[in-house]
């Protein structure tokens, strides 16, 4: 059975992934600064069911993604339990006012107002992590080297960018090849063993990982070497696309919600306070 990957190109008959790789990264880039710009809920809220439409409309699948879902809610959970022991009256600063709900010890107390703000701080987790696992998932590695080509970013780079997010899965095949190796040679890495002997027994995957990987490094470099990469200041895209209708209005979308974001944060602040 195929090591299962994270991280890596999902090709789809869908709407998201027929859009080119520009309109994605414009698209991207204009949602991720429309969430980063406020902290209304009412904003939020919105912006999160754009992003769950964009989501279900590449018709990626929960299971194919869901050790990237499952780091967000871990790192979202340690986020809002941080935020409280450093300051847990961070939400009383921000709204002006103070609803006591429960006394802990010391100086923490769950007051509404830090429930609510930590409430925005989530929302803006499921706000972004939907449309950065598309941006990754449904964009095919060559096609984002050449979207960011296009926005003025030097070439190399971009073929840097693609190499690695090729190099992803790779990395995830050699670990689950090496590792069911190991196994078969007796080094046990199952749960029943005790958690640091299966770490000690882990640097034997990590070995022959790292010298297949810079195996695999100087076999790439000596390959673009001898093909002249980098000797001119500009090359062609074989995946670049044209622009296509539905590409203008995906990046017509992503300017609107944008400005409706800014608007918004313009005209009534940042955050949306209903304790006054």
């Amino acid at each position: 059975m195929a090591a299962k990957t994270v991280l890596n190109y999902l090709p789809r008959e869908s709407v998201v992934h027929r859009l080119t790789g520009t309109a994605k990264l414009a698209f991207f880039l204009l949602f991720t600064f429309a969430s980063m710009i406020t902290y209304n809920t009412w904003v939020l809220l919105g912006l999160m069911v754009v992003s769950f439409a964009a989501f279900r409309l590449s018709r990626i699948r929960l299971r194919e993604v869901r050790f990237m879902l499952i780091f967000m809610l871990v790192f979202l959970l340690l986020n809002n339990l941080f935020i409280f022991l450093f300051d847990p009256n961070q939400g009383t600063t921000l709204y002006g006012t103070r609803h006591l709900l429960c006394h802990l010890f010391w100086r923490y107390d769950i007051t509404a107002e830090q429930l609510f703000y930590m409430l925005n701080i989530s929302l803006k987790y499921f706000v972004a992590l939907p449309v950065a696992i598309l941006f990754i998932s449904a964009t095919d590695p060559s096609e984002f080297a050449a979207s960011l080509n296009s926005i003025g970013i030097s070439y190399r780079v971009g073929y840097s960018v693609a190499i690695a997010l090729r190099y992803i899965p790779d990395i995830q095949r050699d670990y689950h090849n090496i590792s069911q190796a190991q196994q078969a040679r007796g080094v046990e890495l199952g749960r029943s063993e005790p958690f640091f002997a299966r770490l000690k027994n882990a640097v034997s995957i990590l070995m022959p990982l790292i010298l297949t990987s810079l195996n695999r490094i100087d076999t790439i470099s000596n390959a673009m070497e001898l093909r002249g990469f980098g000797k001119n200041r500009r090359r062609t895209w074989y995946c670049r696309r044209p622009f296509t209708r539905s590409d203008v209005i995906a990046v017509a979308l992503g300017a609107l919600l944008f400005l409706l974001s800014l608007a918004v944060t313009l005209r009534f602040g940042r955050f949306y306070n209903p304790f006054v």
